[in-house]
Formats: structure tokens, sequence, C-alpha cells
């Protein structure tokens, strides 16, 4: 299993930047595929960013050129990197973990959540 803990969420105004991490509890080379997603009210969750164990990264259309998805294999930890953020941003976010094998069973696993607020 794997636990994951989100932080860095909070309130910004628009134009402005935020740095999400996702810290997890075992070694996240060891885990296929690491992500962002977030859940506005009133809608879907979606997906923002998605980085495998190899280093692909994937985004959203919304969001490409202003969030950059990262990791430090060393703190077992993915962030997020946030700029230029609107309102549209505002959401919770959550941090999720996908394994499969061969080097873990199948499962996906999700953190708390952070919110996210843009307004001036």
């Amino acid at each position: 299993q794997v636990q994951l803990v989100e932080s860095g969420g909070g309130l910004v105004q628009p134009g402005g930047s935020l740095r999400l991490s996702c810290a997890a509890s075992r070694s996240i080379v060891s885990i296929s595929a690491m992500g962002w997603y977030r859940r506005s009210p009133g809608k879907q969750r979606e997906l923002v960013a998605t980085i495998t164990s190899d280093g692909t990264t994937n985004y959203a259309d919304s969001v490409k050129g202003r969030f950059t998805i990262s990791r430090d294999s060393a703190k077992n930890t993915v962030y997020l990197q946030m700029n230029s953020l609107n309102s549209e941003d505002t959401a919770v976010y959550y941090c999720n973990a996908r394994t499969q094998p061969p080097i873990m069973n199948r499962g996906t696993y999700w953190g708390q959540g952070t919110q996210v607020t843009v307004s001036s």
C-alpha cells in the first residue's frame, strides 16, 4: 500500500503561484505513475498532470504551459508548480499514485486533498 500526504495549498491572487507537494510513504521509483487531479464544486474530478516512473509527463490542455509536475526520488515527493493561476484553477487538488505488476500489485491510492483558492 501507499500513503500520500499533500501540502502547499492556500489562497492566492490571480496571476500568482503556488507549489503543491505530495509525500509518499515509499520510494516513488516503485510506483508506476503519480499525478495530480482536481475537483471544483459542481464538477467532476479531472486530470491535471501525471508523471511516470521513467519521467514521462502528461498535462491537461487547460494547464499546459502554466503547471509543471516534477519529482524528487530522494525525498519520495512529487511536486506541482502552478504559475499564472486564475479563478478556474480553484479546486481541491488530490495526489494520486498508481501501481501495477510486476513491481507491485495493481492499485490506486489517493491523498486527502489540499484546497487551492484563487481570488482577489
